[in-house]
């Protein structure tokens, strides 16, 4: 974490100085605003935290409930979704109060007496290291409560208005805010009051039952509900000596239950199987009382007892798995025509089970990913066409996710003797790690993914997909971390220039690098306004080849140290070497010859780059920031 720059911080440095549109906020919900959230759930809650940090944007996020989540639906925080929580600065916080996932056990049948369950296999629940963050669980409420606290904190100082209720909208052809927002007061002592907000974007967030969706005429689409589930968050006492652990429970004739412990050290959620709906059952499954639930786990647990002293949270949902046609308002006779002002994410446009711990997680890279586009689209940094990509990136992603979770939910809802195989569901846990740890995302080439033309020279860094972290010395201070680390949610985007092996200092194409990036007109540097920081809006760091005690940090050309803050201070923390036994450029595959891996304000790897291709950086960014440079 970095500060002082700006002067002395006496206080907690993750609060920023307000800045823009936080100076002098106003409490009440404005007629006009730049970028209206609708919904606070995690894709709202992250969307709304990144926003925040551009100053001079103009973000609301509107809550039809009167105050915080105080206990969410989802739990299961995926590899993933912690990356992204260090991006925002508080996964270290969230990872010392949730409960760990390491082991998830599998229990079927007894063979020598089908009414007992045994436990039949573990499955380490990362046994590649693909990432350097567990799997949590964690109740969803405390996941937006650091987001909200990380909006607070912003240069915006960003809140959540509650008691607002959005009713429809309608889009104009013209005119700076040309979303008409409805809204109805749901709470407080107005309670029932009508009254209109003007947006230039709108960003639904707002469930299953979406009314933004349906304002902008999109439909969901895919396989009717047939198999229903009892969820409950417990607090029970048990002779099930797997209580503390996730496991996947097959009984012989009672169903399933998926078993995910909680943080805290005792609460427990299960998800008990109610077996499949008749076709004329009408929802009545979903009045399925408490006790009927506790029962059909007693059962499926036999021997073992389950005493459920306490409920914290209880539901019935029904597995089905549907998708809209599209995440914006731009409909097929209009795409190219125009770009969306009004998008959906979420449980808005893709719905599923729970079981495959993926609603939040996914919500969440939804929000990231429409979030830092809406802020460069608004701050002038990029063209209206960036919008565009969000439909076209998401949705790819949603189908994946739906296609996988049928078949996680299908095998978790089939009878023991329907496998061929009793370990053919701990072999499909194993199988399938990389999916549900939120790591299969691979964007296609677009204007912002390059071609993977030279995909070679960084092996490691697959185009399209999340930037895996790496550890590298930093010279400055000698302390080795992890590279990644380093790239907070602050709408920039990362050039990480891995050098050949020439020494710092030398002639070589580091050094013709770093001079284009520095001087020349076409470098993407170069469309940083006048007036701010020269990594104001990129974030160029080097890695030598060399270990940081054979590196001379005043022979590092100047534009990887660049003047930050009022005072010119320089900025040391960009410039790094090798770790002995964990050489970055052997973990990721790196040419000795040297590359630029160029990664997305989202941490996804944009473009991978020889050190000499200026030409080729210089045009991908043009199009990136056509019409933004000053």
């Amino acid at each position: 974490m970095q500060f002082h720059h700006h002067g002395y911080v006496s206080g907690d440095p993750r609060i920023q100085a307000a800045a823009g549109t936080g100076i002098g906020r106003p409490a009440e919900l404005p007629d006009e605003v730049d970028v209206l959230i609708v919904g606070s759930g995690p894709a709202g809650m992250l969307a709304a935290a990144q926003l925040a940090q551009f100053p001079d944007i103009t973000t609301r996020i509107i809550e039809r409930r009167d105050g915080r989540l105080v206990i969410g639906q989802a739990d299961g925080i995926q590899a993933r979704s912690v990356e992204t929580f260090q991006a925002f600065g508080f996964a270290e916080r969230i990872i010392a109060e949730a409960y760990r996932i390491t082991e998830m056990a599998f229990w079927r049948p007894d063979t020598n007496n089908p009414h007992n369950i045994v436990r039949g296999g573990r499955a380490v629940d990362d046994t590649t290291g693909i990432s350097e963050f567990p799997h949590l669980i964690v109740n969803q409420a405390r996941v937006l409560d650091y987001f909200a606290e990380v909006a607070a904190h912003a240069p915006t100082r960003l809140v959540p208005d509650y008691g607002w209720e959005f009713q429809t909208l309608e889009v104009a052809d013209d005119g700076d805010h040309p979303v008409t927002v409805s809204l109805v007061r749901s709470a407080g002592p107005d309670q029932g009051a009508e009254r209109t907000v003007r947006a230039k974007y709108v960003v639904g967030c707002d469930g299953a039952r979406s009314k933004v969706r349906d304002a902008i005429g999109c439909t969901m689409a895919g396989d009717k509900a047939n198999h229903a589930w009892g969820v409950m968050d417990v607090l029970a006492r048990t002779d099930f000596p797997d209580i503390r652990t996730k496991c996947a429970i097959q009984s012989h004739d009672g169903g399933s239950i998926l078993l995910i412990p909680r943080e805290g050290g005792h609460l427990f959620r299960m998800y008990v199987d109610l077996g499949v709906v008749p076709e004329n059952d009408n929802g009545a499954v979903r009045n399925t009382s408490m006790d009927q639930i506790i029962a059909n786990a007693n059962r499926i647990l036999h021997p073992y007892t389950l005493d459920v002293r306490n409920v914290a949270w209880h539901s019935v949902y029904e597995v089905g798995h549907r998708l809209t046609d599209r995440f914006d308002d731009v409909v097929p006779g209009q795409v190219g025509l125009r770009t969306p002002r009004v998008f959906i994410t979420g449980d808005a446009c893709h719905t599923h089970s729970a079981k495959a711990g993926q609603g939040m997680n996914v919500s969440l890279q939804d929000g990231f990913n429409i979030a830092w586009k809406l802020g460069h689209v608004l701050e002038g940094r990029s063209p209206e066409s960036l919008l565009s990509t969000y439909s076209a990136e998401r949705q790819v992603v949603a189908r994946n996710l739906i296609d996988f979770d049928r078949t996680w939910s299908t095998m978790m809802a089939k009878k023991p003797e329907e496998f061929e195989d009793p370990a053919e569901l701990e072999d499909f846990y194993v199988r399938t790690a990389e999916f549900p740890a939120g790591f299969m995302t691979e964007y296609a080439p677009s204007l912002i993914t390059g071609a993977a033309t030279h995909q070679g020279l960084a092996a490691g860094f697959p185009l399209g997909k999340r930037f895996k972290s790496a550890m590298a010395s930093r010279v400055c201070d000698t302390n080795p971390i992890h590279l990644g680390h380093h790239a907070t949610a602050d709408g920039r985007w990362r050039i990480y220039v891995f050098a050949d092996a020439a020494p710092a200092g030398d002639p070589g194409p580091v050094a013709d690098l770093a001079e284009w990036l520095s001087g020349s007109p076409d470098s993407p540097l170069a469309a940083t306004p006048k007036g701010l920081d020269a990594d104001a809006w990129f974030d160029v760091k080097v890695i030598y080849q060399q270990p940081h005690e054979d590196i001379d940090i005043n022979k590092v050309p100047e534009v990887f140290k660049p003047l930050v803050g009022p005072f010119g201070l320089v900025d040391y923390e960009k410039v790094y070497g090798t770790v002995p036994g964990e050489d970055i450029f052997d973990a990721r595959g790196l040419s000795r010859d040297g590359v630029v891996v160029v990664v997305r304000p989202d941490q996804y790897v944009a473009n991978i780059l020889p050190l000499t291709a200026t030409a080729e950086l210089g045009e991908y960014f043009a199009r990136i920031h056509s019409g933004a440079r000053v």
